[in-house]
Order: C-alpha cells, then sequence, then structure tokens
C-alpha cells in the first residue's frame, strides 16, 4: 500500500512481492545492521503497535473502569518490509549476512510474485542485470562416454601433469605456412592460451577493485604458474596505466559499436612496452542479441567518464550496429583490416558475435580473409549488464547447436584447423564448469568464455537463475561487484578476488584433465572429438551429431 494509505491499481501486498523478510522479534536486538546495508532499502525501522487482552474473569472486576483495562496496547520497534515497486526485495540476503543474531532473512514467494506485472510504471519495461531466468541447461546433460583403454580412468587427477593449451590466431595449412616462409611472406599471428578465457566485463560495467582483483589473479595465474590465461577487457576501454605497462600481453582489447575507451588505446599504441594479446571486435552478445551494450547513469563517474571520452552521468548505450559498417563483408574488409594495421598485423583480430542461425555467414566470410584470426559466438545464456527482461527471456540461440554447426561447416571446407571458434554463454551456469567446457571443446570449440561463473566464484555474486539480486545494471551491487560507489566496492578486497581466481583456475585445470585424459588425448585438446559425447535425448543427439545412449 502506498505511503498516503490510499490503494491504487499498481499497489501490492508483502504476498504479491517475490521476496518476503521474515523478522524475529524476539532475535532482534535493534542494531540497525540491516537497513543500512540493503541496496534498494526495502526494510526500515517502524513502530508498530499491538492490541493485548489481559486474561482475567470478568466477574472478579469492580467497575467499569477495570473493565476497559482488559484491551492493552503494546508499542514497540521493529524491522518493516516496504511493498513500494521501486523498493521491493531482491533477496539478496545481505541483511541475514551482517545480522548477529540471525532475527531477519528474505524467503522465495511460493505463489506466482504480482511485481512482474506493475515493474513498468512509468510506461520503462524492466531492465536487469544477471542472466535469464532459466535453470535447466543442455551441456549438463551431455556425458563423456568413450574411454580408452590405455589409460587409467581412476587415476588422481593432480597427477595428469600434461599442459592444457589452445590456440588463437589463423593457423595456415602447413605446406602455404612453408612455402611463405620461404618466400618471406607474412605469417598470420599466433597465440598460445589457455582454453578458458575470461570474458568481456568493462571497466565501468564492472567496480574498480573487481577489475583489479581479475587482473592481479590472471598476473599470478601466467607468471608465477605458467598458466597462459587471458581476460578481455569488454568494451569501455581500461585504465591507461595498464596500456603502457608489461602487463597488456595477457589482455584482450575489444572495441565495440559505441567506441568506448578508444581514444586513449589508439593514443597510447606508440608507448606499449607489449602488444596486446588480441583485438575483439564485438558485434553482438548472446543474452541481447541484436542490441547494443548499455551502460546506466548511476555508474558513469568521473573516472569512467574520462577513460570513455563522454560526459559524466549520462547513460552509454552502444548503437546495435558500428557506425562505420552495416554487414559482417564490411567488417572484413574495414575493421579487422584496419585494427590489424594499427599493430603492424602482429596482433590476431577477430569478431564476437551473437550465436544466431546466420552465424554460418558470419564464418564462411572469415574463411575467406587472411586477416580473420578466430570467431567468438556468444549463447544465449549470457550475461548481460543491463538489458530488457523481454530480451534475455525470449531472444538468442543455444550456444551447443550453433557451435556444432559452425564446427561442422568448417569440416566440410577442411578449414576446421585454421579458424578457431570459442564459445561463451551460459557456461557452467549451474556449476558444472570443466564438463560445460569439455563438452563445447569436443562439439568443435577451440575454448571457451565465462564472466558471470568469475563473478561467482571470485566475489561471491549472489545472483541467480530465479531472479534473485540480478541488479548489475543499478549501480548498488550489495556486494561491491558491479557498483561505483566507494561505499559498495570497497567491501571487495582486491587481493582475495586474485586469490579466488587463481583457485577457480587451477581448479578447472585438475577438473578439465580427469575429464581429458580418459579419452586418450592427454597431448592436445579433443577439439571436435564429438564421438566421445553421448546423451539420452534421441533428439537432441541428432541435432548435435552425437551418440544418443540410455
Amino acid at each position: 500500500m502506498s505511503s498516503n494509505r490510499t490503494i491504487k491499481p499498481s499497489s501490492l501486498s508483502l504476498r504479491d512481492l517475490p521476496w518476503q523478510i521474515e523478522w524475529n522479534k524476539d532475535r532482534c536486538t535493534l542494531c540497525g545492521q540491516c537497513t543500512a546495508v540493503c541496496p534498494v532499502r526495502a526494510i526500515e525501522l517502524a513502530v508498530f503497535r499491538k492490541r493485548n487482552i489481559a486474561a482475567i474473569n470478568p466477574s472478579n472486576l469492580l467497575n467499569s473502569s477495570e473493565k476497559r483495562e482488559l484491551s492493552q496496547f503494546e508499542t514497540y520497534y521493529g524491522i518493516k518490509q516496504k511493498t513500494t515497486i521501486a523498493e521491493a526485495c531482491v533477496g539478496c540476503a545481505m541483511c541475514s549476512m551482517v545480522c548477529p543474531n540471525d532475527a531477519i532473512a528474505p524467503h522465495r514467494n511460493s505463489e506466482i510474485d504480482r511485481y512482474r506485472f506493475h515493474i513498468n510504471q512509468d510506461g520503462e519495461p524492466r531492465k536487469r542485470g544477471g542472466r535469464r531466468n532459466a535453470t535447466d541447461s543442455l551441456l549438463d546433460r551431455i556425458k563423456f562416454i568413450r574411454i580408452s583403454m590405455l589409460t587409467d580412468p581412476a587415476l588422481d587427477a593432480g597427477r595428469h601433469e600434461f599442459e592444457l593449451r589452445t590456440l588463437l590466431g589463423r593457423i595456415l595449412p602447413p605446406k602455404e605456412n612453408m612455402q611463405r616462409l620461404r618466400n618471406n611472406g607474412w605469417i598470420p599471428p599466433v597465440r598460445e592460451i589457455y582454453p578458458l578465457i575470461i570474458g568481456g566485463m568493462s571497466f565501468g560495467a564492472l567496480s574498480p577493485t573487481m577489475w583489479e582483483g581479475l587482473q592481479m589473479g590472471v598476473t599470478y595465474l601466467n607468471e608465477q604458474l605458467g598458466m597462459p590465461v587471458r581476460m578481455s577487457t569488454g568494451e569501455g576501454g581500461c585504465p591507461p596505466r595498464l596500456l603502457k605497462s608489461r602487463f597488456l600481453k595477457y589482455v584482450i582489447l575489444q572495441i565495440a559499436s559505441g567506441y568506448f575507451g578508444w581514444d586513449e588505446i589508439i593514443h597510447a599504441i606508440p608507448h606499449m612496452k607489449e602488444d596486446p594479446c588480441a583485438i575483439e571486435i564485438k558485434y553482438g552478445q548472446g543474452a541481447k542479441p541484436g542490441d547494443g551494450g548499455l551502460l546506466m547513469w548511476h555508474k558513469v563517474n568521473k573516472l569512467i567518464a574520462a577513460i570513455r571520452g563522454v560526459p559524466q552521468g549520462v547513460s552509454l548505450p552502444s548503437p546495435p550496429t558500428h557506425q562505420t559498417q552495416y554487414s559482417i563483408e564490411e567488417s572484413v574488409a574495414k575493421m579487422i583490416i584496419s585494427m590489424s594495421m594499427a599493430w603492424g598485423f602482429r596482433v590476431p583480430v577477430y569478431p564476437k558475435i551473437s550465436a544466431s542461425s546466420t552465424s554460418l555467414a558470419v564464418l564462411n566470410n572469415l574463411t575467406r580473409n587472411d586477416y580473420a584470426s578466430a570467431l567468438v559466438i556468444d549463447g544465449e545464456d549470457g550475461g548481460t549488464g543491463a538489458a530488457y527482461s523481454v530480451s534475455m527471456d525470449h531472444m538468442g540461440h543455444p550456444i551447443a547447436s550453433c557451435i556444432r554447426d559452425n564446427y561442422l561447416n568448417l569440416v566440410k571446407l577442411g578449414k576446421q584447423n585454421e579458424i578457431p571458434i570459442f564459445a561463451g554463454g551460459g557456461i557452467g551456469k549451474n556449476g558444472n564448469l570443466a564438463a560445460n567446457a569439455a563438452a563445447l571443446i569436443m562439439l568443435g570449440a577451440s575454448g571457451v568464455q565465462i564472466g558471470k561463473y568469475v563473478m561467482q566464484a571470485a566475489a561471491g555474486c549472489i545472483g541467480t537463475e530465479t531472479d534473485r539480486c540480478n541488479m548489475c545494471n543499478t549501480g548498488v551491487c550489495p556486494k561491491g561487484i558491479t557498483s561505483q560507489d566507494p561505499r559498495l566496492y570497497r567491501r571487495l578486497d582486491p587481493e582475495d578476488v586474485a586469490q579466488r581466481v587463481v583457485d577457480l583456475f587451477v581448479s578447472f585445470d585438475i577438473e578439465l584433465k580427469k575429464i581429458v585424459a580418459p579419452l586418450g588425448r592427454s597431448t592436445s585438446l579433443p577439439i571436435g572429438m564429438s564421438d566421445a559425447l553421448g546423451i539420452d535425448d534421441y533428439q537432441v543427439a541428432q541435432r548435435l551429431n552425437i551418440k544418443y545412449v540410455v
């Protein structure tokens, strides 16, 4: 009910909200920590009036004044949940995390919430961060069914000492490669990298402490553990000091349709001590195919505005297409070649696209150009900082079938070893990161990109597929992962984030080796080794051209 105690069409009760706060009066000491930490101000300190009826026999009363004392009223302070749409609880449970007495906790509404029918007040459809609200995953159902008799499947994964590596760059056929070497011709640049890449999450979308922690973790993995892990900057540029440091070789610089931050990057090229690992040209992302990116104005502070070359405090929508070209043919002819020229043809350049039924056309164009180094395909379950709910829930293409179609197309062209395909979008969404990555690699991917999984594992992101939290776009992330507010992002220690990033990659390495070694492929990744895959769904098995097993 609204504050003026009138009922309106959009007035909601607690039973209408997706999350409800349960508060225990007897446990609460009114310390105020829960109300202070709530990111959406869904709870507040309130005064309650309770009527108590005394259990006294009326026949024992002497006069009427004593009869009136049967009804007594108690006034006390407590925690009250708001029912306004703008301040509805998002279920982040920060209140229960800070409560010293376990006196408060959010609970999911067992009924269908009516909040979704009224959230579009003022005619604005709902935007949200996080990912689409779906829990099932095809990748989780795929099994690895081929076991080599020459290896011990029960062998401790920690004893598998081989290295997992993949190639990023145009790989010429051996005969053509030797001919170019003899004639002193140009050889396309190729990077040997780890098959798990931290996907594009921009400086601006992530908080400064989160971004710094990721960079520190990647650097430690490379320089101390010898794992060539790479991280994409996302659209939005990066801190100028990174561009002039030796750590730039661990970074994939991304350019997207808004060109945010690219003035800084172009001006820094003459002063770069190292070339970046690669240049990624983003045309789309799987969670909102066809839409441009969007950084809400709440997150565009002075530093972000300076790096991106825009005014402070304005929303930054990227155009759905690059302003300078409107087809993949123009992209190959202009963007890829111009970016290659900027770095003297020493750096791999490739596009990133949304998974789509038209992705085959993009790939076919890339096969005809020597300067195209790879293709990244982002599936429908990919995360996003800000997108309309209708786009996240009802648009997109599953990543498994899209990767499979593109890989089999390369097989038909005889170029399956020339252009690597990288997959992204919902990998590890239910926690099965290594198994999902292995399945995509055996379907034809040369490696995978992850985003939200890193935030969940390295920084404790609490967003879920049941629409818990998922407000990365609002700038009030309760964990400080996607906020530009110093009061919030100081909750993150970048060194702790770096340590968790290292832990994540080391554990992933063990699990992926545990899957790969029994296949008898301990010297290379089993890219396209689909005969090792099986699934208990006949239609899916036919679609992916893998074995049907029951």
